[in-house]
């Protein structure tokens, strides 16, 4: 329990002191204008509350990621909880906060148009067909996790509930932002808070589950080494280059510079307090029942459902249940959104009207559904893999930026290090990579990271 609310009171703290640090040294200017008032299009530029920025970013990054991958990297023992911590305060909120400020004093370009103008054309040409991707690959992951769960409640065939989510996926893609995003997704938002503080309330209060401590034994569930898996597995409560493609969409709306550390950062800070208390969650089921633990992380949605039941009355599970399906919903929807936006950006494509808009987001559609007869497991790993990778480009070109304007850019190059090594490490030893031994693997990792970080700086440092 100590070792829990140390780690969320860094995090809170972290807000206050170091978003309030990035925020003092990148320079942000309440006078200057925002783009939704030069470009205002009645679709994607469209002014917004800092409140209802707050609370769309939040529900955009959030969706199952903090929840499905947390209770999977759970696993890890309470070493999750240091990550997730950490993670959060050095490198996933920095990096969120820097992919919606940029894209802030760049028109609300999207991440390969912001890339391009740092790093270079050759690099944006692989982040714009990444981010795309993976928009889809998680709009089919969060779907297929709320489908089986309304499946497996109602005993009804997933596949149907499936097409139903992609059909309003579809209509909401095309859709003027404020026509749903802004009004309805403020208090998905806010039910996805409510969800998390009941359940890790009931948690505290129930004299049947305690929260590990860090030396607590025993807990260290799965036969993978915490290096890479457990950074891959929790990507969304920790670092998720998936963030920078939802950055835009608000930073469209944004109408003050000053809303973006309570947006950006604050979002991500939020996230990672979510991914903390599932972690929480998960860890005191796991110490109290270990033979749930492989069932629990194969199947997530059946993990969710249990362990509300066990700790709530059937009117909090029937809340419980409805964030579960409502909010993975939104951030499908929104995931798709962005790849239509990039999509967009990178062809030139106007789009105001609805056929234009249409165009782009059908294709999208079929893809995302096609992928939904893919394993979970499967499209989740290819997922948190992709996400390091523009998690990586996104920091880097914060870098390029920091350089130019001759300041302290540590601050995003340190956390763009981090993401390169995980992401060799993960692709040398990965049953879907190259299946390294672990030793030679890392060695090989860190020589790969020193050369490309050797690299970045002899090309950028001095570039004008």
């Amino acid at each position: 329990m100590y070792s829990f609310i140390a780690c969320f009171l860094l995090l809170v703290g972290s807000y206050f002191v170091y978003g309030k640090f990035i925020e003092r040294k990148v320079g942000i200017d309440e006078n200057k204008q925002t783009p939704v008032w030069r470009l205002e299009d009645g679709v994607d530029y469209m002014p917004m509350s800092r409140l209802k920025g707050f609370l769309v970013q939040f529900l955009n990054i959030a969706g199952l990621g903090p929840i499905f991958g947390v209770i999977q990297g759970a696993l890890f023992g309470p070493s999750a909880f240091l990550w997730i911590t950490f993670g959060t305060i050095f490198i996933g909120a920095v990096h969120d906060f820097f992919s919606g400020f940029l894209s802030l004093r760049n028109d609300g370009l999207t991440m390969p148009g912001i890339i391009s103008k740092y790093l270079g054309t050759t690099v944006q040409k692989f982040v714009a067909i990444v981010t795309i991707v993976t928009g889809v690959m998680v709009a089919a992951v969060f779907s297929t996790g709320s489908a089986a769960l309304i499946g497996n409640l109602t005993g009804t065939p997933v596949f149907y509930w499936t097409l139903i989510i992609f059909v309003y996926f579809l209509i909401a893609t095309l859709f003027p932002v404020d026509k749903i995003i802004g009004k309805v997704y403020p208090v998905f938002g806010v039910l996805f808070i409510i969800m998390v503080v009941l359940m890790i309330g009931s948690l505290i209060l129930n004299p049947n589950y305690t929260i590990p401590e860090f030396t607590t034994q025993g807990l260290y569930l799965t036969d993978k080494n915490i290096f890479p898996y457990l950074f891959v597995t929790i990507a969304c409560g920790a670092i998720s280059g998936f963030h920078a493609s939802q950055s835009p969409i608000v930073a469209r709306c944004m109408k003050n510079e000053n809303d973006a550390r309570p947006v950006f950062f604050g979002a991500m800070v939020l996230e990672g307090l979510t991914a903390l208390c599932w972690a929480a969650i998960a860890l005191a089921f796991f110490h109290v029942q270990p033979q749930l633990a492989a069932t629990y992380a194969a199947t997530p949605t059946v993990a969710v459902h249990e362990m509300a039941t066990a700790l709530l009355n059937p009117i909090f599970v029937a809340l419980i249940i409805i964030g579960i399906v409502v909010c993975p919903i939104s951030t499908g929807d929104t995931a798709l959104r962005s790849s239509r936006i990039t999509i967009a950006d990178e062809l030139h494509i106007n789009q105001e009207k609805i056929t234009s808009r249409l165009k782009i987001a059908l294709p999208l559609f079929i893809a995302g559904f096609a992928l939904t007869f893919v394993d979970f497991t499967l499209v989740w790993r290819y997922v948190a893999w992709a996400q390091l990778l523009i998690g990586a480009a996104v920091l880097l070109s914060a870098t390029a930026y920091l350089m130019k304007k001759e300041k302290p850019y540590i601050i995003t190059l340190a956390p763009a290090i981090i993401c390169i090594l995980i992401t060799f490490g993960y692709i040398l030893q990965a049953p879907e990579g190259f299946r390294l031994p672990a030793m030679i693997a890392n060695v090989i990792s860190v020589i790969l990271t020193i050369i490309t970080t050797a690299v970045f700086l002899k090309k950028y440092k001095n570039n004008e």
